[in-house]
């Protein structure tokens, strides 16, 4: 792997990166009907193993990033996608047949799809560094001086197949990832002066994080809980919340310190933990692997968790190209299951300030491409307080729907509205989700989906520019998970798009003890639940 120690190693990484300067409108999707480029699409979850078995169907989350093949509308850009395990024919005619005046077949013959034949529980970029003769056919298959190279997340696996092939990766480099980890961003906070809350440094034993636990408390006596994160945790799964409440005989002012510490380290193991099946022996197995942070719980009736969206362009410049108001759902509700596209009117250009000034100090770090930022508001005497609670030095959960939305529509981000608006000047809005699951949709095959699309249209309109784009298809038939986003011209509208496809979905996935005959006749309540 490519470790910070391996000097020469970055420094010759860092230098083909340097080739992005030279393209990057290209790179980011912004170029011209000229453009002439071959994208490398490498979708390999590089992250903790362990942590990512949390997430149910993270084996298919490799078609997370078909979105990209929507840069297929441009007649000269050649593609290759590989993948873990080979894609369902069905999927991939999905996507090619919402690319607008272009041939099915014209797209298809300027796409390559490799796959590794390797369903075993390591990255991809791993499986692929792991077979000469893959490598050796994905080199050739690239025209290497107008290639570039796009993943999940940049790790050391990352960097030796960008290396290996002589192609630049548009993401950071391996050695800055630490900026994306829980105690990253909280130092990336500090140094940028953006509000978050009060926490520790990283530890990595139970008896240190029980001290900055108690130490925490003490600064704020009237904590009512609080949070403990393994540093690499994903999508909140890596949280549990311990309760103060019932421990208030050893608060501050009520106990001494060593009371506390004692006291707090009993209660880690009835912890609320966030990941099912989560306990305190298999959480705290974690830490001396992957370290821990505690921090303050912000607490409030009114609360809600948005995020803001940038990127650093090979040249340094930062943009934000998105706010989202993120639905949460989990036993605490920490765990990212959707989100609505914008952000509240209320805060969203605040949000896009400290975005920003995130993104500057990034940069300032050397850190390239996308970058999130999730956040906690609390409604307090009429004015939202907000707190900074994570960076994500990645694609994340609401990359994909925004790009898909830029993609299919050409359309732009207004900053000064905080709004994404298509070329016929219509605002968008949408609800994404990659967690549309329910028992009841399992055995549903892509082509099972596929009809029922068709049947009901509920496809993306490029016409009007409204309806839903699936992803995630692979997840149905397993784990009755599905990934969708809805477009409409009001929040209203997208709203109403979303729980159609649930209603729908319902009405053709009858229970078991169903009759069959008369499915026809079945309807079903509309409501949030398909994001639990």
């Amino acid at each position: 792997m490519l470790h910070i120690s391996d000097l020469e190693q970055l420094e010759k990484f860092r230098y083909l990166q340097s080739d992005l300067r030279d393209r990057w409108k290209c790179v980011e999707g912004d170029e011209s009907d000229t453009s002439d480029v071959d994208i490398l699409v490498i979708p390999s979850l590089s992250l903790d193993q362990r942590e990512l078995k949390k997430v149910e169907g993270y084996e298919h989350y490799e078609e997370r990033l078909l979105f990209a093949l929507i840069r297929l509308w441009n007649p000269r850009n050649r593609l290759i996608y590989v993948t873990s395990v080979p894609l369902h024919p069905s999927i991939i005619d999905y996507y090619l047949q919402m690319l607008p005046g272009i041939p099915f077949s014209h797209a298809r013959n300027r796409l390559l799809l490799l796959s590794t034949y390797d369903s075993s529980l390591k990255p991809l970029s791993q499986k692929i560094l792991e077979r000469p003769r893959l490598l050796q056919h994905i080199r050739h298959a690239l025209r290497i001086d107008k290639s570039f190279m796009i993943c999940y997340n940049s790790t050391g696996f990352e960097g030796q197949l960008s290396l290996k092939l002589g192609v630049p990766l548009y993401a950071a480099a391996p050695d800055l990832q630490i900026w994306g980890t829980k105690s990253g961003s909280r130092q990336i906070f500090a140094e940028s002066e953006v509000p978050h809350p009060d926490g520790s440094e990283l530890m990595w034993n139970i008896s240190d994080l029980a001290e900055a636990g108690a130490k925490l408390w003490e600064r704020e006596p009237s904590l009512k809980r609080m949070v403990i994160k393994l540093n690499e945790g994903i999508s909140g799964e890596g949280n549990a919340l311990l309760d103060l409440r019932p421990m208030l005989e050893f608060a501050p002012s009520k106990a001494s310190h060593q009371e506390r510490v004692t006291k707090i380290t009993e209660s880690f193991n009835n912890m609320s933990f966030q990941a099912k099946q989560e306990t305190w022996s298999t959480f705290s197995g974690r830490i001396p692997e992957l370290g821990a942070i505690v921090e303050a719980f912000v607490e409030g009736n009114i609360k809600l968790s948005p995020s803001v969206q940038g990127r650093i362009t090979p040249t340094g410049e930062v943009e934000i190209l998105s706010t989202h108001d993120q639905i949460l759902g989990g036993p605490d509700g920490q765990i990212f299951l959707g989100c609505k596209f914008p952000a509240d009117e209320d805060y969203r250009l605040q949000l896009q300030q400290l975005g920003l000034q995130i993104g500057l100090k990034l940069a300032e770090k050397g850190a390239l491409e996308r970058y999130g930022v999730d956040f906690i508001v609390v409604k307090q005497d009429g004015r939202w307080d907000i707190q900074a609670i994570e960076i994500n030095l990645r694609k994340g959960g609401t990359t994909h729907p925004f790009m898909t939305l830029k993609l299919l529509t050409n359309g732009r981000y207004e900053p000064s509205t905080g709004l994404f608006y298509s070329q016929q000047g219509r605002p968008k809005y949408y609800i994404a989700t990659d967690n549309l699951q329910k028992d009841r949709y399992r055995g549903l095959l892509p082509n099972d989906l596929m009809d029922i699309i068709a049947q009901h249209r509920l496809h993306f309109d490029t016409g009007t520019e409204t309806g839903t784009v699936f992803h995630l298809m692979g997840c149905l038939s397993e784990f009755g998970k599905l990934g969708l986003t809805s477009i409409g011209d009001s929040p209203q509208q997208a709203e109403e798009i979303y729980n159609k496809v649930v209603k729908v979905l319902d009405e053709e996935t009858p229970n078991s003890d169903d009759d069959f005959s008369s499915l026809s006749k079945q309807t079903f309540p509309i409501s949030w639940e398909g994001f639990s």
